[in-house]
């Protein structure tokens, strides 16, 4: 049985190249971009599905979660993968940074250590209380609901006086299985967009500027929002970096998304150290800071 230095993990929608679909080719690319500059490093590397049935995971000495874009959605099923795998070899980055960075109260934990957050109402689970409610308690006007496990802007809603009445019944089914999170909507992301800097081991690699397309508050290109390379002040990069050092542990890649927020002060919206984009198709050269980052974590 042939055994690998590290597997690249994606999900099973984007194991093959598309000619025809310009997001699955960035995927794929991005990982093959990965994938390359591992072996430079002299590592044995595969790409698998993360649910792949037929791989024996202790036959790699670690994995490494780049697209498993899908987890968020089948997540009892990955939970429970992810305790199996966890013992069978290495992560990057680890379950603990996972299932501490899977939920959004993190940013409790970040804000408690004196980082700044984008200020945010949890509604746990099982709590009856509706949006209206909600929204008379915190005399919040403009809002953006959203769980706090998620991703890809599953059931996100910008909320208002006008429509709040519109998202009762769904969020009504929502809480009664999932904590919800409730954040004043930052008006500031909609006119300058958000950063988004990336961190390998503490130290700042690249950044880009994320933007809504018009009319829209999601800056994430699956919603039309355009990326474009950024340059960060000092300032901006020691924010992010000092972001990662909060953490539980320090991550081997981080992806720190900040803004300006309603107070014209920075902000972490979110910090992605799980299966992050990280624009590698921006900055072909971060894909080799990183192979050498983990080529260092293996020895």
């Amino acid at each position: 049985m042939k055994t690998y230095d590290i597997i690249i993990l994606t999900d099973k929608r984007y194991l093959e190249d598309s000619q025809t679909n310009t997001y699955k080719h960035n995927v794929f690319y991005e990982d093959y971009l990965v994938q390359q500059a591992l072996q430079n490093e002299n590592l044995t590397v595969a790409r698998l599905a993360w649910d792949d049935p037929d791989f024996n995971w202790s036959d790699t000495k670690a994995i490494l979660f780049r697209t498993t874009w899908d987890y968020f959605d089948r997540f009892p099923e990955f939970s429970k993968w992810l305790a199996m795998v966890s013992t069978k070899t290495k992560l990057l980055n680890s379950e603990k940074l996972i299932r501490w960075n899977i939920d959004k109260h993190y940013l409790l934990d970040l804000k408690s250590t004196g980082i700044p957050v984008a200020e945010s109402y949890f509604i746990e689970a099982g709590t009856q209380i509706t949006l209206a409610e909600l929204h008379q308690q915190l005399q919040w006007n403009e809002t953006v609901l959203k769980p706090c496990v998620s991703g890809a802007g599953r059931h996100t809603y910008k909320l208002s006086p006008e429509n709040r009445a519109d998202y009762e019944s769904i969020f009504s089914e929502l809480i009664q299985n999932e904590s919800m999170m409730l954040q004043p909507f930052q008006h500031n992301i909609v006119n300058q967009g958000e950063l988004s800097l990336i961190i390998f081991n503490g130290m700042y690699s690249h950044a880009v500027l994320k933007q809504a397309k018009a009319g829209d508050f999601r800056v994430q290109d699956d919603f039309g929002g355009s990326v474009t390379t950024y340059n960060p002040s000092e300032t901006e990069i020691t924010f992010a970096v000092n972001a990662t050092k909060a953490c539980p542990e320090l991550p081997i890649y981080a992806r720190v998304d900040i803004f300006t927020d309603n107070a014209n002060q920075l902000a972490v919206s979110e910090l992605e150290l799980i299966e992050p984009e990280l624009w590698f198709r921006n900055n072909h050269k971060a894909a080799g800071i990183l192979a050498k980052q983990i080529a260092l974590r293996l020895k």
